[in-house]
């Protein structure tokens, strides 16, 4: 058996965690893990997307987040400026824009996506 102590949001809670054990308990604690192991499954799995876009303008994440709402859709000319995908991090609706005029080429995400940092999700022409 191990202790620790844990600090969340300023609650601070002792915690013992048994070795091996098949019992209910120690599988509670270890059930966040797996939520956290899964996000960055899922941009692995969008990266083959991203090389298939078409076009040679590139839109990336600025951060990591979900795919909230696809603003634009292929064949759309694009300014600079303009969003074209919206995802959502820390609660918050960050718009991805356009680095340039253009037409969108492929739209590489769809909504609920998990996504990282720097991820492509679309291109232009």
């Amino acid at each position: 058996m191990k202790n620790y102590t844990i600090t969340v949001n300023g609650n601070v809670y002792d915690v013992v965690v048994e070795e091996g054990a098949t019992s209910g308990a120690p599988v509670a604690a270890k059930a966040p893990a797996a939520p956290k192991a899964a996000p960055k499954a899922a941009p692995a799995a969008a990266a083959p997307k991203a090389a298939a876009g078409a076009g040679s303008i590139k839109v990336e994440a600025g951060a990591a987040g979900k795919v909230f709402k696809v603003e634009k859709k292929v064949g759309d000319a694009v300014k600079k400026g303009d969003a074209v995908i919206i995802i959502e991090a820390m609660k918050m609706e960050i718009p991805v824009v356009a680095p340039q005029d253009g037409t969108v080429a492929s739209i590489d995400v769809a909504v609920g996506d998990a996504i990282e940092a720097g991820a492509t999700l679309a291109t232009l022409n």
